[in-house]
This record gives C-alpha cells, structure tokens and sequence, in this order.
C-alpha cells in the first residue's frame, strides 16, 4: 500500500531532506499529522538532529508545543539527544510564540480553573500539615520538599542586607529562612485569611523586625516601600500575573537590589519549562533586569511518598533553576 504524504513527510523529516520536505507540504501534506507512534514530523526531525528541517516544518505552520501521547515534545526530544542546533530553533521558536499568543501560559490557567484571577483560592479553606498546605481540592499550595529551595531563593535576596519583602507567605518556608539573615525591615503580604491567621497564632505579627500586610498584592501596592531583596511566590496566580508584577519591579526593587521567584511554571515538561525560563529572562531584561539561573537538583526530595493525598504533581523535573535577577546599579 502507498504511504500518504504525511507518512512520507515524517520519513524525509527523519532523514533530514528539506527538498522533499518542501515538496510534499507543496502538495499539501499537513505538517500537524500524528503517526502511529504519536509523532509529529518535526518531532521526527528533532530527534534526529535536522535544524534545518524542523525550520522548514516551522515555518508551514507545525505545532511547536505539540505532545505525543507520552506527554514529549519536538523540544524535549532535541534536549534529549543533544541536538543543540536543532533545540535552538525550537527554543526560538517557542519563545517568540508564546510572547505573542501564550497558548502554554493559557493552557496550564484553564487546567487550573485560575480565570477569576485567583481569587476562588482565597475564598476556600485550607489545610495544613506537617509537611503540606492544601487547597479545598487536595492540590499543594506549598510542600516541605520545598523547604532547601526557599533557603536557597532566601540567601539570593538577602544578600544585600536591608529591607526584604516576600509575596506568599503559604508554609513560611522562606520567610523562616529569611529570618536567620536578619534583615532591618522583612516585609510579608499574604492574602489567604486562613493562613493569615495561623501567621499571626505563631507569633509572626510581634516579631519586631517583620511587617505583615494582608491582601493580594495587586491591591496593597500603596502599602509598600523599595526594598533591598524581593520573593515572589502566590498561589492562584499564572504567569500573566507574575508579568503583572514585574512591571512593578522598578518602583519596588532598589538599584543593585535582587529579584527572585518561585520558577514553577511548566514543571512538568522540561521543554516548556526552558522555554518559560527564557521568556521571563527577557522581558526582564527589557526592564533592565538581567537574569541567571542556577541549577538546584531536586530529584533526591521527590520520592513518590512526598506525593501521597496530593492531587496533581506540580514538579516532575530533576533540577530547579533558581532564578536570581539583578536590578541595574545607579
């Protein structure tokens, strides 16, 4: 039986022959097909290595979000094999993208039932564990495993000194860390009632050098000064809204200040999560911000116990990139 020209698409992309590749979408082989295997041609072609293939496929309108049915993208099959050129266009390509449509950004928001803003969160009940805080729908707001993160991203801004403040408080696991550096003034807002009040019964409205300012952030800008070190970390909220905040960054943080958050975004798709990692890096930088990230392992904190009663696995990678950005000095 004669292959169809999707077929014989995702054969001359594992072959790497742009000739042909060109030919057959001439002849309107459709560039989206899935084969039997659950893959795309540009996910055959990035496996194999062709950039010049995967440009070509591209730019005839090929997904470059696309997942097989293992949840794998042409990016992470680049990544895989080592193909640097090749994840260089994809990498690219995904970032342009997703500044113009944000279709990752939208995706992860509707699975998240997040359109109101966040605000459903702040309306339901919590839980508290030992080692979890929970939403109403057993999803983890913040986790233990957590806990070397936070003392990482808190050592990051605290090391200037000075005035710190840190958005989402959740298990304070950062603010605990932040402590230990003793800032003169360590700024929390935190917007859940309920973890608001388990704030104050621990006694973190009296210690002398904290300042607590309850309400979402986005309401409570009047209440905050410049700071010397800033986290950033809520719950209910996506990258719109991180993007939000960092329009407030050169009113908030001082010069020479540091800037870090919690780069949870795509923290199930190596891929995607290099893609958001870039994407923030730059507009950063277009707020005159420049940006590193530094490798974390994490794979020894997730054993599958650390995820038992929880509802979604919100990291499934093995490093973190704890992201430290730096505010232009005068």
């Amino acid at each position: 039986m004669e292959k169809s020209a999707e077929e014989q698409l995702c054969e001359a992309a594992s072959a790497g022959d742009c000739s042909r590749i060109e030919e057959l979408l001439a002849a309107s082989a459709d560039p989206t097909y899935f084969d039997a295997a659950g893959m795309t041609p540009l996910m055959h072609a990035a496996r194999h290595g062709h950039a010049s293939a995967v440009s070509s496929l591209l730019s005839a309108g090929a997904p470059w979000n696309a997942l097989s049915p293992s949840q794998i993208s042409a990016g992470d099959l680049a990544m895989e094999h080592s193909h640097q050129e090749a994840f260089d266009v994809l990498l690219n390509a995904g970032i342009q993208a997703e500044l113009v449509l944000g279709t990752v950004a939208r995706a992860e928001r509707s699975s998240e039932k997040a359109d109101d803003g966040g605000l459903s969160y702040l309306e339901e009940r919590v839980s508290f564990s030992e080692d979890k805080l929970m939403d109403s729908e057993s999803k983890a707001v913040m986790m233990a495993w957590e806990r070397p993160l936070m003392e990482a991203h808190a050592k990051a801004i605290c090391s200037g000194g000075g005035r710190v403040l840190n958005v989402g408080f959740g298990m304070g696991l950062v603010d605990e860390a932040i402590q230990r550096y003793g800032p003169v003034e360590h700024t929390i807002v935190e917007a859940h009632p309920d973890v608001y009040e388990r704030m104050l019964r621990s006694g973190w409205g009296k210690k002398e050098n904290v300042k607590i300012v309850f309400g979402r952030w986005q309401d409570v800008l009047p209440q905050l000064q410049s700071y010397d070190g800033i986290f950033f970390d809520t719950y209910g909220e996506y990258y719109e809204d991180l993007r939000e905040f960092h329009q407030h960054l050169p009113m908030l943080l001082k010069p020479g200040g540091i800037y870090s958050y919690f780069n949870g975004m795509c923290g199930d798709n190596a891929f995607f999560h290099v893609v958001y990692c870039q994407l923030v890096a730059l507009e950063l930088g277009n707020l005159g911000y420049s940006t590193q990230f530094i490798p974390l392992p994490v794979k020894d904190c997730l054993a599958e116990e650390v995820w038992e009663g929880v509802k979604r696995k919100y990291w499934q990678l093995d490093t973190y990139y704890l992201p430290v950005c730096q505010a232009d000095s005068d």
